[in-house]
């Protein structure tokens, strides 16, 4: 069993709520935190998790080697969160995604192979598969990303896959769906059709609103990543998705609905360029190993409104630092990648 645990992106959107599960469940677990605390990264997205003797958290670089090397020395896991995420500010600066997702997941499988590091596992997205319009991906189609974005996540999941044959490193890959939840920044599409609507702002929509994404619950993608962890083969992809295929505008219908506001809401924007039509994962993989989406995708989703609207504290200051991203992003956001 793994019980250290080197968890990488830990104060972001998947990675706290990871670790708040980790911690949960496992008393005699010990997982330390590296975050280098970018925008999206959010310390008070553990708040009270500090005070657990089992947590600690550093900040810091995986790109670092001197940094990542220290910490990898002793774990018995690496999980690898960390990723820079959104396909929009993929498109307009996509450098940054290339230093974290390429050579940041290089500089880990680096000393995941230096100490012998028992497991590591290599945190991906549905993406990396590109579009599908019919059927549903399956671990062993070929990936064709369309965004700088998922080119450099595919990257990651090549160079993992090449430390597994090459080096014998024991990696698995996990690719999940779109994922929605507590704690989510608030550029993604339903924490910021969700904050947008409760100011009674626009929402922006992408062209028709007919891509299709599949959606899956945090807490369920956890619960998988956790299963892999124990139970998932080396060298092998897990697909992890929810079930709950919709158009982006059935969803923007959907929140707007619980929030009892008007469709008029609603403002239809410009496409951004390569827009991928639909996601769909097969994951017959995941449910031989034993892993079900427990959450119903309505009751969850009410459940992430409800979680907006009582901790407004969380998301009101981030809101605030829409204001950094650049003339015309913020119109552009609807429809983006869930990390």
């Amino acid at each position: 069993m793994k019980k250290a645990l080197l968890v990488t992106g830990g104060a972001g959107f998947i990675g706290s709520n990871f670790i708040r599960h980790i911690l949960a469940k496992y008393k005699d677990y010990k997982i330390t935190n590296l975050d280098k605390l970018t925008y999206c990264g959010n310390l008070d997205n553990l708040k009270g998790v500090e005070k657990n003797a089992n947590y600690r958290f550093v900040k810091g670089d995986i790109a670092d080697a001197k940094l990542v090397d220290k910490l990898a020395g002793g774990c018995d896991c690496i999980v690898n969160f960390a990723a820079e995420t959104h396909v929009d500010r993929s498109i307009e600066d996509p450098m940054g995604f290339v230093k974290t997702n390429v050579f940041g997941t290089y500089t880990l499988l680096e000393a995941a192979k230096k100490h012998g590091t028992g497991l590591f596992i290599q945190i991906s997205t549905d993406e990396v598969y590109g579009s599908i319009l019919e059927g549903k991906f399956t671990e062993n189609n070929p990936i064709e990303p369309n965004s700088p974005y998922s080119s450099t996540k595919a990257a990651g999941d090549l160079l993992a896959r090449s430390y597994f044959i090459t080096y014998n490193t024991p990696v698995i890959i996990t690719r999940s769906s779109n994922n929605y939840g507590p704690y989510q920044y608030p550029e993604k599409v339903i924490p910021l059709f969700i904050t947008n609507a409760l100011h009674d702002r626009k929402v922006p929509l992408y062209a028709d609103g007919m891509n299709v994404r599949d959606w899956l619950f945090v807490a369920d993608n956890c619960e998988a990543i956790d299963m892999v962890m124990r139970k998932g083969k080396t060298g092998e992809v897990y697909n992890i998705g929810g079930g709950n295929e919709i158009t982006n505008l059935e969803l923007t219908h959907t929140i707007l609905r619980i929030l009892g506001k008007p469709k008029d809401l609603i403002e239809h924007v410009k496409d951004r360029p390569g827009h991928d039509k639909r996601y769909a994962l097969d994951i017959a993989k995941m449910r031989r190993l034993g892993w079900e989406p427990r959450y119903d995708f309505k009751a969850a989703l009410e459940l992430t409104v409800e979680w907006y609207k009582s901790n407004p504290k969380w998301w009101t200051r981030l809101v605030k630092c829409r204001k950094n991203i650049p003339a015309g992003r913020t119109s552009r956001l609807a429809g983006s990648r869930q990390r």
